[in-house]
């Protein structure tokens, strides 16, 4: 029978140091971005909200080990897992239909916008603020893929936690629901529009939803991330 092994959450000494260091790369990267590239950041807090959901995520990990269990029980763990970064991966942005698939002319009304992709389909690197770059863009004749560092690491990681509170079999029915609410792309637009219609366009729900998604979906990512990490509902067996 497996017992539920986690590591104590708090931060040591040697995890404020590693975090004092990691934190001043990460200043100094955006310092050498900005004098590389001429551009102006408008708002500084999407800078910090990448960096907040690559550094939590990456500490949730270290600090996180799946519990002793049977092959089986982490298979079956693994493949939740897997299907839990699948979902939000497509609901995130990371991949999903191309430009000029026939599943983008049915999402468009048919109306498809060719971008000169080949048949072999196209590769570009952006050179995206740090967190938010380096982005790997492919799109081919069906599929879309965008990698933005702060989104991989966000979902691998909740992925990661996913795997462990499934084998700690407890607290995963919470969490996981919360996880999908950090999708940036997709959730909050969504449930803004939901929100319109049940409380009305005015209400503070629609506005929160929609003028503030990547505010929320980032609290609702380091919430995940917490109840993954923390598993308050997980019983030691």
């Amino acid at each position: 029978m497996s017992t539920v092994t986690r590591l104590d959450w708090r931060p040591t000494k040697t995890d404020l140091l590693v975090g004092a260091v990691v934190v001043n790369a990460e200043i100094l990267a955006v310092l050498v971005y900005l004098a590389v590239e001429s551009i102006t950041i408008d708002s500084w807090r999407f800078i910090l909200y990448a960096f907040l959901w690559i550094n939590a995520g990456l500490y949730a990990v270290a600090k996180t080990r799946p519990a002793e269990a049977s092959p089986r029980t982490r298979r079956i763990a693994l493949l939740v897992a897997g299907g839990y970064f699948l979902v939000l991966a497509v609901a995130g942005g990371l991949v999903g239909p191309s430009h000029t698939s026939p599943l983008a002319s049915l999402l468009t009304d048919g109306h498809l916008h060719s971008h000169g992709t080949t048949a072999a389909g196209s590769f570009e690197l952006r050179l995206l603020p740090p967190g938010w770059g380096p982005a790997f863009v492919y799109q081919g004749s069906w599929l879309l893929v965008i990698l933005m560092p702060y989104k991989v690491v966000g979902y691998l990681s909740l992925a990661y936690l996913v795997y462990a509170t499934v084998i700690d079999a407890a607290g995963s029915a919470l969490s996981g629901s919360l996880g999908l609410l950090s999708c940036v792309s997709c959730t909050w637009p969504v449930l803004g529009s939901l929100a319109t219609t049940v409380f009305g366009s005015g209400s503070l729900v629609v506005v929160a939803a929609t003028t503030w998604p990547y505010d929320v979906s980032t609290v609702a990512f380091l919430a995940t991330v917490a109840l993954l990490t923390w598993r308050p509902l997980a019983r030691r067996r």
